[in-house]
């Protein structure tokens, strides 16, 4: 497969993806600049018709499979990455001018972001659609961001998708789901389970922020998922 990064980031994904050597992401073959060449998904699976047809539970656990691989330990010294900090740039002018849950998100990011705890290599973008069915080399990574930061950031995407990717067959946002996949996720990843819903809150409000930037109404997605954070972390 040979993907063509225009933007920043994709390329910088592309050496954080070499970086992995192909353990826990597809391998990556040759990179030359724009150009990134890397082994194909040719199984038939994906997380995303898991969620919607009964295999939600097995599909989130399949995602913090994954993270795990990513977040594990390498002996090579990583490359230059972003910090996470620098990542939530884009939210903080945005909750000043909307308040309310994102105002919330923001001043929870904050104090993440101050005081991270087990920092490593994060993909920075980990949902159903960015962990492919490789057959026999089981379910691995592609399109990572270059992020470094706590990794308890790359689980909180799992609450809002697969909606994101197709909103008109809501998984996410059904009843139960966001109190199943919880316990889901903090038995699979070991993360403190208010540890969890504090990042889930501050990454909605993050990609809650870029929407409403692009007057996007998938921003809506975002900010039901972090009432629900929200309103568990009250209870």
């Amino acid at each position: 497969m040979l993907k063509l990064s225009h933007e920043a980031d994709e390329r910088l994904g592309g050496v954080l993806m070499e970086w992995w050597g192909g353990d826990g992401a597809a391998q990556v073959i040759a990179r030359d600049g724009d150009a990134l060449l890397m082994e194909r998904a040719t199984g038939l699976g994906s997380l995303s018709d898991m969620a919607r047809h009964g295999q939600d539970d097995e599909a989130c656990r399949i995602l913090c499979t994954a993270a795990a691989r990513l977040h594990a330990p390498r002996s090579k010294p990583l490359p230059e990455l972003t910090p996470l900090a620098e990542w939530f740039s884009d939210l903080w002018p945005v909750a000043d001018r909307h308040g309310g849950i994102l105002a919330r998100s923001a001043d929870t990011a904050r104090n993440l972001l101050a005081h991270q705890r087990e920092v490593v290599a994060l993909h920075g973008d980990l949902h159903h659609g960015n962990v492919l069915d490789f057959g026999v080399r089981g379910w691995l990574a592609i399109d990572p961001k270059h992020l470094i930061g706590e990794r308890g950031f790359d689980f909180a995407n799992i609450f809002t998708n697969p909606d994101l990717a197709d909103p008109a067959r809501p998984v996410a946002t059904q009843p139960g789901c966001f109190a199943r996949r919880l316990d889901i996720v903090t038995a699979a990843s070991g993360l403190e389970r208010g540890r969890l819903l504090f990042w889930v809150l501050a990454w909605t409000g993050l990609s809650a922020s870029w929407f409403l930037g692009d007057n996007d109404p998938l921003a809506e997605i975002d900010l039901r998922i972090a009432a629900l954070a929200a309103a568990e972390l009250d209870r």
